[in-house]
């Protein structure tokens, strides 16, 4: 194996679908919004966005695409150990950083007191599981999410799973046999949903094979769209589709949950993802969209942190609605800003660091 079949900027010479980039910015947006209204809104019926969550399921179709499209003719040839050290050196430091700001915001939580419950050695655990994405559901006080320094790591350990089987099955499995796994993962989710009157589960220890449904049918139906070339010709651009997709976060919470959100899940973002793939990006809107899918991690791994500080500031003092908006609305503002220069000054540079040192190593070989 040579060093230039091995050089991850080789994975940097496809189009990028800058529309897809701004549509995950968006979604992440939505994320953080609806973390911090469900806390001060348990009753999801009064939550303007309270199907926010199911932005999680876009990501996972958004990244069966993008992986499919990026690897499929290339892992043959970078080898699945080249493959892994990219999703690495792509995903992990920002799980590190969520860890430890997770745990910094534990042990000095002016409004909370939990940490004093808990003794050096199982927070040593305890961070350590999350640092090597290990699910440990242990803390009542925070729900017993598997991740309970950084509960939105939950996803990424469902997508570490799906990449795992990416690299091991599902790049060879071909597209019949891929079509007839996604229409069986599809069942899986009309059952989780059914059962559960929702797709909210995932997160914690006694919903944990939720999230496994949920990866299975929006990573597989991602790569199917690439490979059956699902790219649907179309005007709308970035504004069009962005309200398009915020359509499926604020869709009233119902009895019907069990019917709606499978629906938007199994048809509609598959569509969205179509859509936004054949859509025509204006040059205004590029830089935009651009700034808005590099954010999208970084905001997405970093703001739950202020969440469990916000949670227990909320229990303690209960602030009336006008105070509540301005004080989210605020945090929300701060947290982008926090993304973006965890972008710039952390995640970047150590990206191009362990890349350097990456392709360092393949000229030796």
């Amino acid at each position: 194996m040579n060093a230039q079949n091995t050089n991850p900027e080789l994975l940097q010479t496809k189009k990028h679908f800058e529309i897809l980039d701004g549509l995950r910015g968006v979604a992440a947006l939505a994320v953080v919004t609806f973390h911090f209204m469900e806390m001060a809104y348990t009753d999801y019926s009064q939550n303007f966005i309270a199907h926010g969550f199911l932005a999680v399921d876009f990501f996972f179709c958004l990244s069966g695409f993008v992986i499919a499209y990026a690897y499929d003719d290339r892992i043959a040839h970078i080898g699945v150990i080249e493959f892994f050290k990219s999703r690495l050196i792509r995903l992990h430091p920002l799980v590190i950083l969520g860890s430890i700001l997770g745990l910094l915001a534990f042990m000095f939580d002016p409004f909370g007191t939990s940490a004093n419950s808990y003794g050096t050695g199982k927070l040593i655990l305890i961070f350590l599981s999350s640092v090597l994405m290990i699910p440990y559901p242990v803390m009542p006080e925070r729900a017993f999410n598997l991740f309970g320094l950084n509960a939105p790591a939950w996803s990424l350990f469902w997508e570490y799973v799906a990449n795992i089987f990416y690299a091991f099955v599902l790049y060879k499995t071909g597209r019949r046999w891929l079509g007839w796994l996604t229409m069986l993962a599809a069942a899986g989710i009309c059952i989780v949903a059914y059962r559960s009157d929702n797709l909210l589960g995932g997160w914690a220890g006694s919903n944990f094979w939720d999230g496994c449904a949920r990866i299975s049918y929006s990573f597989l139906a991602g790569m199917l769209i690439y490979r059956s070339n699902w790219i649907i010709k179309n005007r709308l651009g970035f504004p069009g589709l962005t309200v398009l997709l915020v359509v499926a976060f604020i869709m009233p919470f119902s009895a019907w949950n069990w019917l709606t959100e499978p629906l938007v899940v199994l048809f509609y973002f598959p569509l969205l993802i179509a859509l936004g793939a054949g859509s025509v990006l204006s040059t205004g809107l590029k830089r935009l969209c651009v700034f808005s899918g590099k954010i999208s991690y970084p905001l997405y791994m970093t703001h739950y942190a202020a969440l469990w500080i916000f949670m227990n500031y909320y229990t303690a003092y209960k602030p009336g609605t006008a105070k509540l908006s301005l004080i989210i609305i605020t945090a929300i503002i701060l947290l982008i800003s926090v993304a973006w220069l965890v972008m710039l000054l952390y995640d970047n540079p150590l990206r191009k660091y362990l890349n350097r040192k990456r392709n360092s190593a393949n000229q030796v070989k």
